[in-house]
């Protein structure tokens, strides 16, 4: 069957390519784990008057963007519409680097919001201040996985991209099996984490 999936299927792997690119993902991958890890440790003071407090709700738009992308992605790859597939997965990475960018630019330059650390500190009473250690559980719970699962999947769903894009279909699919699903679960949650520490923000 002469479909859109077998014209893809046949065509050559480039592991030449893909070689050069594993290298260049571990170099990207380092780099922007020392950006987060240094974006916490460093601020960097804005001109008076300007602020980027506009930016949490932006990333989590951009995040709930890149989850509906991705769905849209699996779909067109399960129908078999590769090439409606690979334009998805351009859009999310696409929309990884805007809301990586936007998201580093941030932190270099506003404190870390906490989730209910006024609430905590006495300022509402009992039932209600176990009410919020009851939320800040379930939202620490679901942030530290997010974190975590970004960081770990970031090179994995470039290998995926590479495995891919240099035509290695086999590789891409064993890949894709796991890594698919972490990206859409940190793609996800991060909308979710904003929406419960967004009365926390100033």
């Amino acid at each position: 069957m002469n479909d859109e999936r077998t014209q893809w299927l046949r065509r050559e792997p480039d592991n030449r390519l893909s070689a050069k690119l594993h290298i260049a993902a571990w170099i990207l991958t380092a780099a922007v784990l020392a950006l987060v890890g240094l974006m916490r440790r460093v601020k960097i003071p804005l001109p008076e008057g300007v602020t980027l407090s506009f930016l949490p709700p932006f990333h989590a738009a951009v995040n709930a963007a890149a989850a509906v992308v991705l769905i849209i992605a699996l779909v067109a790859v399960l129908k078999g519409r590769i090439t409606l597939h690979r334009r998805m997965i351009l859009t999310a990475m696409g929309l990884s680097v805007l809301f990586l960018l936007s998201y580093v630019a941030y932190h270099f330059t506003h404190q870390e919001v906490k989730f209910g650390d006024a609430d905590l500190n006495g300022v509402v009473d009992a039932a209600e201040l176990a009410q919020v250690g009851s939320m800040r559980a379930i939202y620490l719970v679901l942030l530290i996985s997010h974190i975590v699962l970004a960081a770990v999947s970031l090179p994995f769903i470039l290998f995926t991209f590479i495995a891919g894009w240099t035509n290695r279909f086999q590789a891409h699919r064993r890949l894709a099996r796991w890594v698919f699903p972490i990206w859409l679960y940190v793609a996800i949650t991060g909308p979710i984490c904003y929406w419960m520490l967004r009365p926390y923000y100033p």
